[in-house]
């Protein structure tokens, strides 16, 4: 039962437009010519220092506490300390829950704590937060495939794919999904 409100939620979700970006320091000049240099990168080493500089700026919160805490949860996460990262990362989206690399930060944890229904309503808000966040579209691509829902994840990651076309492994899902959703040309 559990599972089944994961998907119809997740699903939902997915099939919602998504929300207009919100004024934060994603839309400065620099984020738009990184995305314009993603855009045009040939290869996916091209795109790994591009894809870098977006998440560097994504990981500014605007609040220098934040910011700490950020840090400090991405730090304990480094050194295997999942149970600090995890309280850091809860601190940050109840300080600033709008912050979307919070959400995003807070979902590496329940993923690797195996939590995937709050992973999966993490990453869900990271995208409504952060309709660009190109990566947590794909995680959950990847959740949304794994547990089924084919329609959803072929959605993720052809968003994820037109903000970032050398997105790792994602082209494979869409061109492996498109036959199962779509079905295959007579």
């Amino acid at each position: 039962m559990r599972l089944a409100v994961v998907l119809l939620i997740a699903s939902f979700c997915v099939a919602a437009a998504p929300a207009p970006p919100k004024k934060t320091h994603t839309n400065k000049p620099q984020i738009e010519e990184l995305f314009a240099a993603l855009s045009r990168a040939n290869s996916p080493e091209e795109a790994k220092p591009i894809e870098e500089q977006i998440f560097a700026l994504f990981e500014v919160s605007g609040s220098p506490s934040v910011d700490l805490l950020m840090a400090r949860g991405t730090a304990a996460m480094a050194g295997g300390d999942d149970d600090t990262a995890n309280r850091l990362f809860v601190s940050v989206t109840d300080i600033a829950p709008d912050f979307a690399e919070g959400w995003h930060q807070r979902a590496q944890t329940q993923l690797q704590d195996g939590d995937d229904e709050a992973a999966m309503i993490s990453l869900q808000k990271t995208v409504t937060l952060n309709p660009r966040q190109f990566e947590a579209m794909s995680q959950l691509g990847d959740m949304l495939e794994e547990y089924g829902n084919k329609a959803g994840a072929l959605k993720m990651y052809k968003r994820a794919l037109a903000l970032d076309p050398q997105l790792e492994g994602a082209a494979k899902h869409v061109t492996a999904l498109e036959r199962d959703v779509e079905g295959q040309g007579i």
